[in-house]
This record gives C-alpha cells, sequence and structure tokens, in this order.
C-alpha cells in the first residue's frame, strides 16, 4: 500500500448504511443457519428451558410447528436433540425404532420433504442414566472401543428414520470411521457425516444440560473432549475425522474458540462449522435483559464473528429469528 492520509481516506467507503453493505467482507444468510431443537418424550406441551430463555423442550406437535416456521424464515437446517422418558446405563432408547428423534424425524421427514436439511445428534448423555457420553466401566471410566458399537447402532437407526446429517459429538476415537462403516454397510454410503471435530471440554455448556437433561453425575468430560488451551490438537482432530470419513468437521464452542475456527478453515477444504452454544446464547440474553448491550446488534456481531473467523454453517439458537430479520433486511 503506498496510498497515505489524505489521499488514502478508508471512511470514504463507510459513509452510508448503503455504501456499508455494498462492501461488507462478511455476509450472513439464512441458508448459513442451522437450528438446534430438543424434543422429549412424555410431555404435553412445550417446556420452557429457564436458562436459555425463548428455547424449549418440544413435545412432537411443537417441534412440528417450529419446524415449520424455522424453514418459512429460511432457516438452512434443523438439527435435534432428543430426551426419553426412561434412561438406562446403554443409552438403549437412543437407537430404539420408537425413540423420540426417531419418531421426530419420521414426523419432519413427513411434514417437510427436501425443504431444508434435517440433522442429529449423535451421542448417549442425553439417553443414558449417568450422564455421560458413553459406556461406563465398573471403575467409572468411558469404554472407548465398545461406546463406538453404540454409536454404530444409533447411526443406522437415524438414517432408517431418515435423517440428512449426522453428527458423532462424543468425542470418541475412532468414532467416525465406525459410523461411516455401519452406515456403508447397512445400505447408506451417501449419507453425510457432520463430525464434532474440535469440541472442546467447555463451562459454556451449562445451560445445554439443562435443555438436554444430561449433566454427568459424577466426574466430567475432560477426558475425551478437549482441553481449551490446545489448538494444535484441534486440527489433528479434525484431520482424523477427515480421514475417517468425515464430510464436513465442527468447532465447538464457537465465540471463544474463532482462532481455532479460522486455523481450520485455512487448513481443510470440506465445509467448516461452528457451534453458537448455550452458554453463548445465555450470556447474550442475560445481559440484554439485564440493559447492558443492544441485544439484537450482539446476536448478529456475534454471528458475523463466526463468519468472518471461517465458519461456513452456524449452529444457534437464534436461527428463525435471525433468519426472519435478514429477510427484512433485503
Amino acid at each position: 500500500m503506498s496510498a497515505r492520509f489524505p489521499v488514502a481516506r478508508p471512511r470514504r467507503l463507510r459513509r452510508t448504511p448503503a455504501l456499508r453493505r455494498m462492501v461488507a467482507e462478511t455476509r450472513l444468510s439464512p441458508a448459513d443457519l442451522v437450528l438446534p431443537m430438543f424434543v422429549k418424550e412424555g410431555i404435553a406441551e412445550a417446556q420452557p428451558v429457564s436458562s436459555m430463555p425463548g428455547v424449549v423442550q418440544h413435545t412432537r406437535d411443537s417441534l412440528r410447528k417450529a419446524a415449520h416456521e424455522a424453514v418459512e424464515a429460511g432457516v438452512g437446517g434443523l438439527i435435534l436433540f432428543g430426551i426419553p422418558a426412561v434412561k438406562d446405563g446403554t443409552g438403549s432408547a437412543a437407537d430404539d425404532p420408537d425413540g423420540i428423534v426417531q419418531l421426530a424425524l419420521r414426523d419432519l421427514g413427513s411434514d417437510l420433504g427436501d425443504a431444508t436439511v434435517i440433522m442429529t445428534d449423535l451421542c448417549l448423555d442425553e439417553y443414558t442414566d449417568h450422564g455421560h457420553c458413553g459406556i461406563v466401566t465398573a471403575s467409572g471410566e468411558i469404554d472407548n472401543d465398545a461406546t463406538l458399537e453404540r454409536y454404530a447402532s444409533i447411526a443406522v437407526a437415524q438414517a432408517e428414520a431418515g435423517t440428512a446429517v449426522i453428527g458423532p459429538s462424543g468425542m470418541m476415537d475412532g468414532q467416525v470411521a465406525a459410523i461411516r462403516a455401519a452406515l456403508d454397510g447397512a445400505g447408506y454410503p451417501e449419507l453425510p457425516i457432520m463430525g464434532y471435530s474440535a469440541k472442546y471440554a467447555s463451562a459454556y455448556y451449562g445451560p445445554f444440560r439443562e435443555a438436554a437433561e444430561c449433566a454427568p453425575r459424577f466426574g466430567d468430560r475432560s477426558t475425551h473432549q478437549q482441553d481449551p488451551a490446545n489448538a494444535d490438537e484441534a486440527v489433528r482432530e479434525v484431520l482424523l475425522d477427515i480421514d475417517e470419513g468425515a464430510d464436513m468437521v465442527m468447532v465447538k464452542p464457537a465465540g471463544a474458540y474463532l482462532d481455532v475456527i479460522r486455523r481450520v478453515r485455512d487448513t481443510v477444504a470440506v465445509p467448516v462449522v461452528a457451534y453458537q452454544v448455550s452458554g453463548e446464547y445465555a450470556m447474550i440474553e442475560a445481559a440484554a435483559e439485564k440493559g447492558w448491550i443492544d441485544r439484537d446488534r450482539t446476536i448478529m456481531e456475534s454471528l458475523l464473528s463466526i463468519r468472518r473467523a471461517g465458519a461456513d454453517i452456524a449452529l444457534t439458537y437464534w436461527a428463525t429469528e435471525v433468519a426472519r430479520r435478514l429477510a427484512r433486511a433485503d
């Protein structure tokens, strides 16, 4: 750059909203957004999540209504999390053909067809009575390889129920390879996998654990989720997942890990997903309720920062609201 002030005046391109819009380097589109949704078995009406204002545990009927609203707003996809009525040590409801997620998939598939991308989270923590992401040994350890067998079975059950994308989130070693082999063996070689490849052992998940009723009864998840201190490890995890057959890779959480999103984006040639998690949502909503921040501007700025860091797709609980706002702006 050779020009200097007063010849160079960057403010010229900031003078009006129309100019700023024209030269914006990063844009949000409804199609970039995925709405996480919770569906709970055995409830008669939707249950508000106290730590996430505006988010609910859905009934099958309320889920269908909210899904229609999201699709009408232009949201790119939905991802389902299930809460069964009965939990046990192996999470048997997770691959039950009549389990809550499988039933919800059939509902939404019948209602929406190909109008949106219906995704499913694949993990065991919502389904186990101990709240951990896998099979627990007598000594209280997570049995990685025994857990892979459960993940493979769940993947096939979700495929048979009509999921369009499977998102394994348990951070077990080899989970993508096990799921890919199971899907291919069951006749679903075309079904994509969205790896939760760099999922950190984060304090930002607290409200989600209320929503999904999946807080661990003992210990924590530090033996399988990533240490927040590590970024090189995230790149390694991502590359391992791609080698095992992941079609998309995710960084989770998003806001505190924008540097990791950028490193992953610069490393891989597949879509990069970022999950704006429950704690990120709750903090903005709480601060806005106090009047400390401008809620709408903060939401948009947070999502723009995730896209600017390199994420192609953002999972966010504001997906429907933001999609509507973007449509009005157009």
